[in-house]
């Protein structure tokens, strides 16, 4: 019995001139959405720029015509999300997630004027040397970490307790809400002897404890009412 001989599949082939013709016929079917074009409408416009009533008919050359007539009616192509590719998403490892949480906390101190990933990014490149926090080594985090709370303690937002151990999660909130307290006084935007609950509540209307004692969570956000507050305010740096 004659043996089979064995067939090897192809290999798919990547053809970019069918991606590129299946993204235009994508972007001519948003366009007609967007600009609630009704069937004969779309209609007229393909056959006055291409000669063809459907979309699916036409070359390249002849899509591209039709996407520019869309766009002077006023279509405009949705941005790309950065986040949904690879080489820009934003970094998620320990070490990024830990700097980012700082990072915001130290906007809300009026420590980062930019709380954005891009002025992150910028910071954690000088610090590791590195060109993107994603491909940074996790066991250079600590220089990363140790300036943003080298820049905390400057600003007033102690980390660690008296025997320098670090401080749990609602003391460290706690204590940002009084560093970004100590400059609203600072600023003059409040009485020196306004606590914390007089100032979430006459400033932001927040009532602390309204609904138990603050944990944590709830201190991050009395600390962005806050420093939304201290911000607008023009307070100090």
């Amino acid at each position: 019995m004659m043996a089979l001989a064995a067939v090897k599949a192809a290999p798919a082939q990547f053809n970019p001139t069918d991606r590129r013709r299946r993204a235009m016929l994508a972007k001519i079917h948003v366009a007609k959405k967007q600009l609630a074009l009704a069937d004969d409408d779309y209609r007229q416009i393909m056959l006055e720029e291409t000669g063809r009533s459907s979309a699916g008919d036409c070359t390249e050359a002849e899509l591209e015509r039709a996407l520019k007539r869309l766009e002077a009616q006023g279509f405009k192509p949705l941005p790309k999300n950065p986040a949904s590719n690879p080489a820009t998403r934003p970094a998620q490892h320990p070490m990024a997630r830990k700097a980012r949480a700082l990072w915001i906390s130290l906007h809300h101190l009026n420590a980062v004027q930019n709380a954005s990933e891009q002025a992150l990014e910028a910071f954690a490149k000088r610090q590791l040397k590195c060109e993107r926090l994603v491909w940074a080594k996790q066991s250079d985090a600590f220089r990363l970490i140790e300036a943003l709370k080298a820049m905390a303690v400057r600003h007033g937002w102690p980390q660690t307790d008296e025997a320098g151990n670090n401080l749990p999660p609602r003391a460290l909130h706690e204590g940002l809400c009084r560093a970004i307290l100590w400059k609203l006084k600072g600023a003059g935007e409040i009485p020196a002897d306004w606590t914390i609950d007089n100032a979430a509540f006459r400033l932001c209307g927040i009532k602390t404890g309204a609904e138990g004692p603050m944990d944590a969570e709830a201190y991050q956000r009395l600390a962005k009412a806050l420093g939304d507050k201290l911000r607008a305010a023009g307070g100090v740096a």
